[in-house]
């Protein structure tokens, strides 16, 4: 793990009200959040945790978001300051399969992705509530068709898809030596969350949509968007301890 590095990319914000944030809790208003990845460079390869959003997808579909993103702040604008390319990511990780998690996972064509296999399952044929959450189908080719199947809908004919090479798991699992994932669900049925370890510091816990913010931690206050709200403080409180 000496040799392990973690970066922050930064893929731009979005506007979310606080009491959507911080569920019934508040205060309300508009609330700019950022949406992020976490590259880990590590002895076993590069490994990408989230790709964050598609600014043209939430333009188009949930402009009420407000996205605010530069072309530096994609995936591949991202991974250039760093001088790396798309193509040398190894592998991707999903917490899961919400439009501001895998918008950039069209970019990495190449790597192996990893998600909880739920995930999977839910995205073909997410309740009613769950569809804004679940519309950025670009990440799967399968997905998409199997969605369009059940709702008996129509593909979109303008989506990006590629079909990468997928790898599901279920449990706490350990990836990679130190790189560690924690099911968390209640904000999806398939939520993970990441931690890593590295030398001469203590370990660095992506919590994802699991828990939204320190505040969240200190309140024990989940967010308005779930799934199970009890598994959803349930899930918090195993990242709190």
């Amino acid at each position: 793990m000496a040799d392990t590095k973690v970066y922050i990319l930064d893929g731009g914000t979005l506007v979310i009200d606080g009491f959507h944030a911080f569920w019934n809790r508040g205060p309300g208003g508009e609330l700019r959040f950022p949406a992020y990845s976490v590259l880990v460079d590590h002895n076993d390869g590069l490994y990408i945790f989230d790709t964050g959003y598609d600014y043209d997808h939430v333009q188009k579909v949930l402009p009420f978001e407000k996205p605010l993103q530069t072309e530096e702040q994609t995936i591949p604008g991202q991974l250039a300051k760093l001088n790396l390319k798309p193509s040398d990511i190894n592998y991707v990780i999903n917490s899961h399969y919400h439009f501001d998690h895998c918008g950039g996972n069209k970019h990495l064509t190449t790597a192996c992705t990893i998600c909880h296999e739920k995930e999977l399952e839910v995205c073909a044929c997410p309740q009613p509530f769950e569809m804004l959450g679940y519309s950025d189908l670009t990440f799967s080719s399968e997905v998409a068709q199997d969605r369009a199947e059940k709702l008996k809908t129509a593909l979109d004919p303008e989506l990006d898809i590629f079909t990468p090479q997928f790898e599901t798991v279920v449990g706490d699992q350990e990836m990679a030596k130190g790189l560690w994932l924690f099911e968390t669900p209640g904000h999806t049925a398939g939520h993970y969350s990441m931690m890593v370890e590295l030398k001469n510091r203590k370990p660095m816990l992506f919590t994802a949509d699991a828990c939204y913010s320190q505040k969240s931690m200190e309140m024990m206050c989940i967010s308005s968007f779930h799934l199970d709200p009890i598994a959803s403080v349930e899930s918090l409180k195993k990242l709190k301890d």
